[in-house]
């Protein structure tokens, strides 16, 4: 079981992922302390993130705490920072029997740690959680240059992605 401090119970990442990271590096579930360890600064590979306080963070924490069995945000730590991110989204169906599709969501690695095997590492935690919470399946969007990473963590191209965003235009790095 989780506790107050984590996101969800580290035991559903399975311990195989953890023992396969070069020395000093650790995958865990994002806890309620983590806003000062880098964490935003290591989602700043993927996105623009605004400026948000502990205070904000905090709140979404808690906001998806409170959502059980749904959101599982794990990191990578290393001395002290984390350098790695990822969200496995557990969509609860009423198709496939009452199933649950995860969704991949915020895989992001500090430059200075890529190359390592860290985001093939993040992979391996969110679908070992993905299984272990009962999910049928793991889906996922990314752009072309991302596509050759995703299809060696076994992913395929099974679609075409659509959005229709809700906020004003504004160049890629600043829309989700």
């Amino acid at each position: 079981m989780a506790n107050s401090q984590s996101l969800f119970a580290t035991s559903l990442i399975a311990t195989s992922v953890n023992d396969g990271l070069p020395d000093g590096f650790t995958i865990r579930p994002l806890a309620r302390t983590d806003y000062d360890k880098g964490f935003y600064e290591c989602l700043k590979v993927l996105t623009w993130v605004g400026d948000p306080t502990e205070s904000e963070f905090t709140a979404r924490f808690d906001e998806m705490a409170a959502a059980r069995d749904t959101y599982f945000f794990a990191v990578i730590e290393y001395q002290g920072r984390i350098v790695g991110t990822g969200c496995l989204v557990a969509e609860k169906k009423f198709i496939h029997n009452h199933g649950k599709c995860g969704h991949v969501e915020e895989i992001a690695v500090a430059k200075e740690h890529q190359g390592k095997g860290l985001g093939l590492k993040m992979m391996q935690a969110l679908e070992s959680v993905a299984v272990a919470v009962g999910c049928y399946k793991t889906i996922l969007n990314c752009g072309p240059r991302n596509e050759p990473f995703y299809g060696k963590c076994g992913y395929h191209n099974s679609g075409i992605e659509m959005s229709n965003y809700f906020e004003e235009e504004s160049d890629s790095y600043h829309r989700g």
